[in-house]
Order: structure tokens, then C-alpha cells, then sequence
């Protein structure tokens, strides 16, 4: 895969709080994203961060990581801590909803991305049945392929597996008729096509393979508009290796990965495809900008890009370690 200019961002934007995982646009243009500590927070005036608003919306029990904005304004948020929720943004008892706990008649684990069809139907990813987030690198390592992409109909209290065996399903967006999903499996590298009609329905097909680094959330803000893929990090050679090796191996191996400091390392950017998998954006990897505005504190780069949305001509970066945000110039696809 050919890769383009580097992102360099115009601006951060700093956040009361840590790891806004996840990022999403709202019809007027602002932000929506989620921290750590469960705050649910707003961001506007992205054009300027010395007058960027950050309000706190609401706040859940637990580590929100991927979102969904509802036509009717309230946020579907995934739960790290197994649960599936509805948030309604305007505050006020009874704001948090959970919609579902459990799969398949077992409690739900590593929630991570949802996506709500029209008719009301909700499909959201696991990315792990064995490892937590704060594990998550265990996972990766251990290659356990016990990722799955869940249903949950209309006024169902329990989801249902629809696939399993993924490799660390994590983001997921609407195909442009909804005639499917795309699903990125990080510890594979690949995107995957999940058809929802036609002859092909429920057989997932790979729609890019060997991408250059780990595909973490994706965003689109239009159904003729292009698949932007974060790209969490950089491929790791001894990595594909150690996949290769039996599971004992890569047991032992992740037991020493949850164990060891993780720093992220290596380029970090973003790409974009079409429906049929076509590159659009090559991979862009983000760099520092000299002229970037920062508003706390210098810094020499934004780090792990896990999810991107664009908004306005701009694209804003969240990530899983940052306490900001990254606005970039949106690349003009092909």
C-alpha cells in the first residue's frame, strides 16, 4: 500500500481527561468524544483552540470506548467493562440506559465499537473473550481470535454472536446501501467485509489485507463518503512471526506482554478506502508540526491514534493515551 505526505496537525486541543478513545461528528459540526474516567464531553470551535468549548455531557460507570450519535441525539457508547449503552446527552436521572450485558447466554466482555442500522438494529464489536482493555496488548500477542461482531434487534434484552474467531474486532461502520459492514480486525491487519443481503449474507469476505499497521476505530460521515481507517500503530515484523508459532507459545509470550510497561512507539496516522476496498487516502502517518498550536504544554508527537472523524474540512484524531485532541487538515481522497 503506497503511502502519501505525512499529517502534520494544525492544532491540539486539550481534554479534562485522558483517552479520548473514540471520536464522532455531530450534524453541527462538533465533536462528541469520551475520556477515561466515563465523562461523555462536547467539543466546539475546533477552528481555534484558544476558544475550543469542552462540555461535559454526561458521565457512565465505566470505560467508554466506541460511540454511535443517534438521529434522535443520544449516543449509543460502548462499555469496556461489558456492557452496551444508551446515553441521552441531556443530562438528568435515568440519562444511561444499558441495552444489552450479555451474548449468547454469557456475560459480555471488551466492548468496543457499535453501529445502529435504520430500522433499529444494533451491531457492535468484541474485541476480546479472553484478555480485558487493560490487557489488550495480551491479546494482540496471543493472536487468541476470540473477537466478535454481535446483533441486538429492537427491544431485545441479549445479543446475538452473528461471527466469531476475529482477530481483535474493534471498529465498524455502515457499508453505503447497508447492504453490509466493515469490520477492522487489528491483531490480523485487515478490514472485513460482513454482508448483511444477498446471496453472500453472513459469510465475511477480507476487504483489505496486509495493512501497514494495526486498524483500530473508523469513521464515515456520509454513505458516499470514503472509510477513514485510524491506524493505531506501526506493523511489528517479529510480531507476524510469533503468529505464527503454536499457542503455548504465544500464551507465554502475552503473559510477559500484560506485564511490561507499554510505551507506543513508531508512526501512527490514518488511511481511507472505498466500499470495494480500493485505497482513497494512503496511509498517512501523523507528524509533530513546528506551527501547531498548543494550548498546555510542547510536545513532540500525538500518539496512538485509535479513531478519526472528519468534520468541516478538518480531521480530528482521538487516541487512547492522549489528553487531547489532534485537528488535522482533511486529505482530499482520489
Amino acid at each position: 500500500m503506497d503511502r502519501r505526505a505525512a499529517l502534520v496537525p494544525l492544532r491540539y486541543v486539550s481534554l479534562p481527561g485522558r483517552g479520548p478513545e473514540d471520536v464522532v461528528a455531530d450534524p453541527e459540526g462538533r465533536v462528541l468524544t469520551a475520556v477515561a474516567d466515563g465523562r461523555i464531553l462536547r467539543v466546539d470551535g475546533l477552528d481555534d483552540p484558544r476558544t475550543a468549548r469542552v462540555e461535559h455531557l454526561a458521565r457512565i460507570d465505566g470505560r467508554p470506548l466506541g460511540l454511535e450519535l443517534l438521529p434522535d441525539g443520544d449516543l449509543l457508547v460502548c462499555s469496556a467493562d461489558g456492557a452496551l449503552l444508551r446515553v441521552g446527552l441531556g443530562g438528568g436521572p435515568g440519562a444511561v440506559r444499558v441495552l444489552t450485558e450479555s451474548a449468547a447466554g454469557e456475560r459480555l466482555r471488551f466492548c468496543s465499537n457499535v453501529v445502529a442500522l435504520p430500522d433499529g438494529t444494533l451491531y457492535f464489536t468484541v474485541s476480546s473473550t479472553v484478555h480485558p482493555l487493560e490487557d489488550w496488548m495480551g491479546d494482540i500477542v496471543e493472536h487468541t481470535g476470540t473477537g466478535r461482531l454481535l446483533r441486538l434487534e429492537p427491544g431485545a434484552r441479549e445479543a446475538e454472536v452473528v461471527l466469531d474467531g476475529l482477530q481483535f474486532a474493534n471498529g465498524l461502520v455502515r457499508g453505503a446501501d447497508d447492504s453490509f459492514l466493515i469490520v477492522a480486525e487489528t491483531g490480523a491487519r485487515r478490514l472485513t467485509r460482513f454482508p448483511l443481503a444477498g446471496p453472500r449474507a453472513g459469510r465475511p469476505e477480507p476487504l483489505v489485507e496486509r495493512l501497514p499497521g494495526f486498524p483500530d476505530n473508523m469513521w464515515r460521515g456520509a454513505p458516499d463518503g470514503p472509510v477513514w481507517v485510524a491506524m493505531a500503530g506501526p506493523r511489528v515484523p517479529p510480531l507476524d512471526l510469533l503468529h505464527r508459532a503454536g499457542p503455548a507459545v504465544r500464551r507465554r509470550a502475552a503473559r510477559l506482554a500484560v506485564h511490561a510497561p507499554y510505551r507506543p512507539w513508531g508512526d501512527t496516522g490514518v488511511l481511507a478506502v472505498d466500499d470495494d476496498g480500493r485505497t482513497v487516502v494512503p496511509y498517512s502517518p501523523l507528524r509533530s508540526g513546528a506551527g501547531a498550536s498548543v494550548p498546555t504544554r510542547r510536545r513532540s508527537a500525538f500518539r496512538m491514534v485509535t479513531s478519526v472523524c472528519e468534520t468541516g474540512g478538518l480531521l480530528v484524531l482521538g487516541s487512547l493515551v492522549e489528553r487531547g485532541l489532534a485537528v488535522c487538515e482533511a486529505p482530499v481522497p482520489r
